[in-house]
Parts: C-alpha cells; structure tokens; sequence
C-alpha cells in the first residue's frame, strides 16, 4: 500500500499534469470581466424554468431557463445597471485608485439554481488550476441580489456563514433583519415591517375597515402579510379573509381563491405577492368578470412593467400600493442602448436576448427559421422595457448597492494607521482583502448621491425607510404606469410620516360608522369590525362617531333627541301662561267675582228679612273669607320660590280656617237659637255677637299659630325635584316637614267634620229660613272633596300635584258659595215677594215654638242694631 501512494504522488507532480482539481462541475457566470477585487450578482433573467423531478441517483445538473417568451427585461437591465457603475468607478480616480473592480453576474432562475449561483460566487475556484498555488480562488468581496426574497433567504444564509456580505436591492421580507440568521445581510430598498406598516396606515386612512388579504405561498409573502394585519389590527381594520396563492399551485387553489374573492363582501384587496401571482389572479378574476374592487399592492408588483402582459390587466387600473421613489441616473440610457452581443461573447441570454429583440438570428445552423441579423441592429431607435429609464426605481437599487460595496473598499483601502475597524484599531492589508473585512466597513458606509439621497444602513442592515405611493392608470402608450400621488416617510414623527393628494375611492366596511348619538354593538360571531349601531338610552349621549359606550349626563342635564349632547333638563311648575295654569287662573278670578257679587247683593238688601235672618255679619265675613281662599289658589301658580312656598300652603291653611270658622259659627247661631225654649232664653247670651267674633277669631287663631310653628320649624322651600322625571327636573315646594302640612289640613278637616254634626243636627229645623241644610249639603261637599284629594294629590305626577290642589281649594270654595249664598241670592234678586217675614213665617204656623224662636232672633238683631246705632249717636255726641 505505501509504494501505491508514492507511485499515485508521483504521477500527479509529473511536469505538465494539473496539481488540483474541482470535485464536480463549476459554473460559468453569464457576465464576467476580471478585475483585482470581484463583486458578484444573481438576477434571474429568465422568470420560466423547465419542471425537473430529482430522481437522487444521479448528481443534479442546472436546470435550464425557458427561453424568449418568459424574458425578464427588467432583471437583465438590473444587470448592466450594475456593469454600468462597476464601469463608473473604475473610471473615477478619486475611488479606488490603482484597483479595478470586476464582476461575476449569474442569470440563474429557480430557487435551487440562484443557491448554486450563490454557493460558485462564494468559493470562486475554476475547475482546475495548472499553477504550483492551488489556493488562489477568485471569491468575490460582495454579492449583490436576489431580486426575490425566498431566494435570497435561502443562498444569504449559507454565504452568511463565510462572512461574504449579501447586498439585496429588491429582498424586502422583514425576516432578513434578523441578524443571528442572516449576519451578512444589507439591502438598499426598505424592510417590508415599513411596507406593511404603511399599507396599514393606507387603508386607515381611506376609512376602510373590511379588507380581503392575500399573499404569496412563501416567506415574503407569510412575513409581509402578517406584518400588515398585526397593525391593520391595530388601527380597527378587520381582514374577512387571509388566503396565499403561489405560481406553481395546481389550478385549484386559484379557483378556490377566486370564488372567496367573488363571494365577499369586502371591496379592497390588500396582495403581498410578486408580479407572478397577481397577473394570474388577475386573468382569473377577468373571465369570471369579478369588477369593483380596489387592489392594495406591494412594491413587488405595483410598478412591474410585465403587468400589462396579462389579460386580466385591466382590473389592475386603479390599483395603490407602496414604492420606493424614482431617482435619474446620468448616461444610463444612453449605455443600455449601446448594448451589443459582441461586448459579451460568451454569454447565451445576450444572443437570445438580441435576436428576440430585432427578430433575427445570429446563428442560421441553431436557428434556421428567422432572417440572419445583419450586423447593423441598434438600440438606439427602439422603444422597450429594457432601454426605458423613465422610472427608474429598483434599478437605482442596484446602482446604490455597487456604489455602497466601492464606498466601503475606497475606506478600508484608505484607512489610517491607528483608525482602522479591526483589533487594536488596525488596518487590513490591502494586497489580501477578504470579504469579512469589507463587511466591517459597510456597516459604516454613509454617503451621498448625486441625486441627494443618503445611503446608510442601520443595525439590522436595512435602509431607510421612504415610499411613494403610487395609482396605476394606464399611459397614453398601452402601458401601465404608476401615478405619484403621496409620501411615506418612516423616518419622520408618526403624524407627518404620511402625505398624498386625495382621490375617490370606493368605499370598503363591514359596518357604516355609527354617527353620534349611537353606539357600537358587535355582531355575534363576527369580526369587532361588524357591528350594529344602537342609538344611546334616554339620557346619555355620544358626540364621537363609532362610539362604543354611551356617556351618561349630569344630573341636571338630559339627552337631545339626537342623543350627541347633553341639554339642560326642562324645568316644569305650573305656570301661568300655559292651558291648564291659565283656566285655573280663569276660575280663580271667576270665584274672586261671583264673591263679590253675592257680597254686594247682600250689602244692598243688608235689611231684607233674609238677610238679617241669616246672621248678615257672618255671612259678609264668610264671604270675605272665600275670596280670600279664591285668591289664595293664584300663590299655587308660577314659579316656586321660598316666599311663595310659605305663603301658598299658609294662606290657604289660614284662609280656610277663617272660612270654616265662619261657617261654624253660623250653624251654631241656628242650632241654637232653635233649640230655646223660650226667645228669652239664657243660652242666646252665651252666644250672643261677641262671643260669634270671639269663636271664629279663636279658631282662626289656632290655625295662625300651627302656622307659625311650621314656619319657625322647618318652612316650606322650593325643591327641584328630579326624581318623578329622568326628562325634565319639576320645580316644586317641599312642605319641609309634613307634619306642619297635615296638622293644617287636619285641623281644617277638624272644623269641618265638627260644622257638619251641627248642621246635620239642625237639618229638620224650618225650611223657609233655615239654612243648616245648605250649611250640612256643602260640609258634604267639602268632605268629599278634601277625602278624594288625598290619593288624587299622592298619585299625581309633578305640576299636576299643584292642580289637584288648586282644584281642591276651588272646588271646596265654589261649594260654600253655592250652596250657602246661592238659595238665597235667587231669592233676593228673583223672588223678592219671599224675601218678607210674612212669608218666612207663614210656613211655621204648625211650629209655635219655631216661631218664636224666629221672631227672637229677628227681635234680638233689632236690638242689637238699635244699640249699635245708640252707642255711635253718643260717641258722636261725646266728641
């Protein structure tokens, strides 16, 4: 066995037999110009590949792209936009001075091949090296891609362990931020966590709260819109349905998502997908004729010139979303139109990409079918998608992520002694740059362009954060094109992070928005973002729209109708000006005037036969009294203050009392001057007119003095009452204590108990003259009416409680007019042959005793009178 190992040595050193060689196969890059510092780059220019089934048995080989028709334009010009810098700085002397970059550039498409194009960039090797060194390798110092997110995720982490770092100006999933994962990874456009925040804070702003979301099945898509519905969330938004959808997904899915779409009720589709999916869904949505809706889209898509390829294009007009803004890029345009196959030989896409282009071909034997190209092809006179710098967004990308990668090499090639990025402040040697040396200092690079934008990356390797909102309206060429609308601006406060120009937009909620004075109330078993808005209760308000509480009003103030404001509460009392206060008013005055009628029918037949018979100085105190007690109901009317509160209830107790008394006594005066046996009798000197004035001013007195207690003690006051009604406050007298209010009342309700056993006694005495059966009818009455008003005064809501009371004092008034005065008014005015003593005793002739009795009476008033009239003439005399 050793002598086979020396034999195997010794041919492997033999002169002219290579000393090292690459296990497998390497793969050549599709742009290549050699330089003493290499930067490498992925772009996919073809977006088709051919479907393969690993079958493990034999070692994969890289798969092929499809050709022409599934050309990626916008890629291939995100490559000579690299070429074109790369070129740049190698002629600028101030960058780089003495070193020439160089480049390696894949064209590789599918996932698994991008890894491959990423693993051959990281160790450089060719397939074999005939040099005695075998260690020299051609590893670049940076990588610039993918385009795409899962690519990139998938070849950063792996070239992430060897320090090589990975420039993306088109990979915004926010998964890359994080540093354990993906340590050597930087981007120039923005991390999709702002995308996603922005989108969120669109759609608040246009007011909808019911979107659809959809995403593309990978990283990008699950990261992206996770993102958007996390904030979404936030911000009220609801999302009816989250579905993903990816290019390779048998036609089901798409069917099955398109039918959600169709059946939903949501107007606004919110899509972090790529430009593959949406123009599939796009064509789906279009036969099924699916119109109206409003589409929200990501940078991905929203500006990709390939949108206007599809069939469904059309659906798309209208479409916002999120970019990153539009920069110039001096003398691009006019390099991307001297592009020409001779200035790369060896590459394939470049032929392919020439012949499509002019339609003619520059191999007759590979394609004999079109007309060999003649040799005078330009670009300079053609209009596509590859030649238009009209908006250069993701391509400025790529042109800042070169410039970042020579900014970083012209500083580590510069460095001080003493003010390096590495241990103890020290340089890298400048013949051996590795690439972990350049990722050093990129994390440091901060400059500015042309166009006055700062590049820099943060701790997480991302850029700034700063979008232009953009419409898709269709251009006057056929094509589509995003239309600036608005600003976004992470990097300003969160109140000036967003601005845009105002445009119609349909309108996109589970639920109208609940105006003020209604409330939110979820929909059982539904997002918080259905609901149904339920006007507030009587007596609490809401000024807010979508409100969710109602807010209750202060005591002294109650709801408006439309329930947004709290007004002050109506304050009711019994007023003058109003129906009910006026006719009692009315009733009152009418009261105060029949009184005074009666009275001044009395006082002119004060000498009539009936009028002496009826005891004329009480009847004109009675009568006094119940004007009194009619003008007293008027203090019940109006406002309550504290001087009416005392004076109403202490009027009326006192007024009544009076009445009563009077009342009293003249059924007393009857009762006894009937019941004498003899006109001389003793018992009418006990009861002569004194002692009358004496009795109704003794029962009258007591009455003040309850009064006066009352008032001492706790008086009356005016309560606003607000307790009986949530509407309105009732502005009412509180009797202070009730004690004081039922003694006033018990005590009237004792003096009129008392004058009906007495008329009620009397009640068979002589009809013509009598007048203790009126006296015993009205005590009825009185009763009748003060007993109902009880429960009618308890049981009666707010100004109400005043008018029964007021009806009770009229009522009892009208009562003692009428059945007391009336009989004998009618008399007097009506039927004056009755008003005589003949006929008032010719009625008696049967009761000898009665008439006496009457003649006493009569006789006694003479006398009375007579020494009435005596007693003036001598005072007259005397002075």
């Amino acid at each position: 066995m050793p002598s086979l190992r020396l034999l195997f040595l010794a041919l492997l050193m033999e002169k002219g037999d290579s000393v090292c060689r690459l296990q497998g196969f390497s793969q050549p890059p599709e742009l290549f110009q050699d330089g003493h510092l290499l930067i490498g780059g992925i772009f996919s220019f073809r977006t088709g590949q051919d479907y393969v089934v690993n079958t493990f048995q034999t070692i994969p080989k890289v798969r092929k792209c499809k050709k022409c028709v599934f050309f990626n334009f916008r890629e291939f010009k995100f490559a000579q936009a690299m070429i074109f810098a790369i070129n740049e700085i190698n002629r600028n002397p101030e960058m780089l001075s003495n070193v020439k970059l160089g480049y390696k550039i894949y064209g590789n498409c599918g996932t698994m091949d991008i890894l491959r194009a990423g693993l051959a960039l990281m160790s450089g090797l060719k397939e074999e090296f005939s040099d005695e060194n075998c260690t020299k390798s051609e590893t670049v110092q940076a990588i610039l891609g993918h385009s795409g997110s899962r690519p990139t995720i998938a070849f950063a982490r792996v070239v992430g362990r060897f320090q090589i770092p990975v420039i993306s100006h088109f990979a915004t999933c926010a998964c890359l931020s994080n540093r354990k994962e993906y340590p050597t990874f930087f981007r120039t456009i923005p991390s999709d966590y702002y995308q996603s925040r922005a989108l969120a804070k669109l759609v608040r702003h246009f007011g909808w709260t019911w979107v659809g979301a959809l995403a593309v099945d990978n990283e990008y898509g699950f990261n992206g819109i996770a993102a958007f519905i996390r904030t979404a969330q936030e911000y009220g938004v609801c999302v009816e349905y989250s579905e993903a959808l990816s290019s390779s997904d048998p036609p089901e899915t798409l069917q099955r998502i398109t039918q959600i779409i169709k059946l939903s009720t949501s107007k606004v589709i919110v899509a972090f997908m790529s430009h593959r999916e949406i123009k599939l869904l796009a064509a789906a949505l279009y036969k099924q004729n699916v119109t109206g809706l409003q589409w929200i889209g990501s940078d991905a898509w929203i500006t990709d010139p390939s949108l206007t390829d599809s069939e469904g294009h059309s659906i798309l007009v209208g479409s916002l979303g999120f970019t990153i803004t539009k920069a110039e890029i001096p003398r691009l345009g006019e390099y991307l139109r001297q592009l020409h196959p001779s200035q790369f030989p060896e590459s394939q896409f470049v032929r392919d990409f020439w012949e499509d282009v002019f339609d003619c071909s520059l191999n007759q034997t590979a394609n004999p079918q079109k007309q060999p190209c003649s040799g005078f092809e330009s670009l300079q006179n053609v209009e596509s998608k590859f030649t238009d710098v009209s908006e250069l967004r993701f391509t400025n990308n790529v042109y800042k992520s070169v410039y970042a990668v020579a900014h970083a090499l012209d500083n580590l090639i510069k460095c001080d002694g003493g003010k390096g990025a590495f241990p103890n402040r020290s340089c890298a040697g400048i013949r051996h740059i590795q690439p972990w040396q350049v990722l050093q200092y990129l994390h440091t690079v901060n400059f500015t362009t042309r166009e006055g934008e700062r590049v820099y990356f943060d701790e997480n390797g991302d850029s700034p954060a700063r979008y232009e909102l953009v419409n898709l309206q269709i251009a006057s060429r056929g094509t589509m094109e995003g239309k600036t609308l608005g600003i976004y601006d992470a990097s300003l406060p969160d109140s000036h992070q967003f601005v845009m120009n105002s445009i119609p937009v349909p309108v996109s909620v589970c639920s109208e928005k609940c105006l003020p004075g209604t409330h939110k109330v979820l929909q059982k078993g539904k997002p918080v973002c259905c609901y149904d808005c339920i006007p507030c209760p009587a007596g609490e308000i809401t000024n807010l729209t979508d409100s969710i509480i109602c807010l209750k009003c202060p005591p002294e103030f109650w709801s408006n109708k439309r329930r947004d404001a709290c007004i002050p509460k109506a304050i009711e009392f019994l007023a003058y000006n109003e129906i009910l206060g006026t006719l009692l008013v009315l009733f009152s005055l009418l009261g105060v005037f029949l009184t005074l009628i009666t009275t001044l029918v009395f006082y002119c037949h004060r000498e009539t036969p009936l009028v002496r018979a009826n005891n004329s100085e009480l009847s004109f105190l009675l009568l006094f009294s119940l004007t009194l007690c009619f003008m007293c109901s008027l203090t019940f009317i109006g406002r309550p203050s504290e001087w009416s509160c005392m004076l109403r209830h202490t009027a009326f107790g006192i007024t009544f009392a009076l009445c009563i008394s009077c009342v009293l006594g003249k059924t007393i005066v009857v009762l006894m001057a009937f019941k004498a046996t003899l006109p001389g009798s003793n018992m009418m000197k006990w009861f002569g007119p004194a002692q009358q004035r004496l009795s109704v001013l003794a029962f009258s007195l007591v009455q003040v003095l309850i009064c006066i207690l009352w008032l001492t003690i706790t008086p009356p006051f005016p309560l606003m009452n607000m307790l009986l009604f949530k509407d309105r406050i009732i502005l009412e007298c509180d009797f202070g204590t009730a004690i004081g209010y039922c003694a006033v009342l018990g005590y009237i309700g004792l003096l009129a108990v008392l004058c009906f056993i007495i008329a009620f006694l009397a009640r068979k005495l002589p009809d013509n003259f009598n007048e203790a059966k009126f006296i015993t009818f009205s005590m009825l009455i009185f009763c009748a009416v003060w007993t109902a008003f009880i429960p009618a005064y308890v049981s009666s809501p707010g100004k109400f409680t005043v008018a029964v009371e007021i009806f009770a004092i009229l009522a009892s008034s009208y009562g003692l007019l009428f059945c007391i005065f009336l009989p004998k008014c009618f008399i007097i005015l009506f039927r004056p042959e009755q008003n005589t003593k003949k006929h008032i005793m010719g009625k008696t002739s049967n009761n000898d005793t009665a008439t006496l009795k009457f003649k006493y009476i009569m006789k006694k008033k003479s006398y009375t009178n007579a020494n009435s009239k005596q007693a003036r003439r001598k005072t007259v005399e005397g002075k």
